[in-house]
């Protein structure tokens, strides 16, 4: 067994030694079925530390495998599984961070979950048509509710794309993430009808303490120019920003209609 497995490897580094000289896809398929072994073991590895299928990572880990074969430089000297075994490793926890899900569920219920699939096509073929929860909940010897939360849990679990339409009729799409409220806008929107307000506020107050509000607050003036503007002492002109605030606040605090801003 080890002169054979001695002999493979020496075939196997001819192989990529011409390769390497002269790539072709034939030759390289040949490398790819030489080495498979490698990518077998690591998604037998894999596929008992997470949920997804062997034959899933298997697949993924020619990925790795190819692109390991077209960027492995015989000359460097060193043993060609150790070169690829990183690329493999490395394609198939990409693919894992591309599945994986921000809501982690227990595992009885993602594997009670896949088994319930693998029912429900058997069920459909025999059946003829989509079996009801209450027969797969049968066939697994659950109650329809444990089977019901563990399909929802399943579903939940995945996050939604801002991409995804949840409008959609013949001349317009909206998307979520068009329909989710952005919080700048949102905020923009709260502070415009603030304003709004407070505008149809002001216009609601007596001449004076109006004048008074708009001229020390809105435009900055001092009481004593505001005073004369006005033409009243800065006393006076303070008892009509302490009246003019007082009717504001009392003003804001009921139901007002918004002014037309125009």
């Amino acid at each position: 067994m080890a002169v054979i497995q001695s002999s493979l490897r020496s075939d196997g580094m001819e192989l990529l030694c011409i390769y390497h000289q002269n790539p072709s896809i034939r030759l390289r398929n040949r490398l790819v079925k030489l080495h498979s072994g490698l990518v077998r073991k690591m998604a037998h590895k894999f596929s008992h530390q997470c949920n997804e299928p062997y034959e899933d990572l298997e697949q993924i880990g020619y990925f790795g495998l190819i692109r390991a074969i077209e960027r492995f430089d015989p000359t460097q000297g060193y043993a060609f599984s150790s070169f690829a075994v990183p690329y493999i490793r490395g394609e198939m926890l990409h693919f894992l961070r591309d599945r994986s899900t921000l809501l982690k569920i227990p595992r009885r219920w993602q594997e009670l979950y896949n088994e319930g699939q693998k029912i429900r096509k058997d069920l459909a073929h025999i059946l003829g048509r989509q079996p009801l929860d209450l027969e797969i909940a049968r066939e697994l010897k659950v109650s329809v509710q444990e089977w019901q939360e563990t399909k929802l849990a399943v579903q939940n679990r995945m996050p939604l794309s801002l991409d995804a339409t949840v409008v959609n009729y013949i001349d317009c799409q909206i998307t979520l993430g068009e329909a989710l409220p952005c919080p700048q806008t949102a905020a923009q929107q709260h502070l415009e009808e603030e304003r709004q307000q407070l505008h149809g506020a002001m216009g609601m107050l007596e001449e004076k303490p109006r004048m008074a509000v708009e001229l020390v607050f809105l435009k900055e003036f001092s009481r004593k120019d505001a005073a004369k503007k006005i033409g009243t002492s800065p006393m006076t002109v303070t008892r009509y920003l302490q009246k003019g605030v007082d009717d504001l606040m009392n003003l804001m605090q009921q139901p007002q209609p918004v002014a037309t801003v125009t």
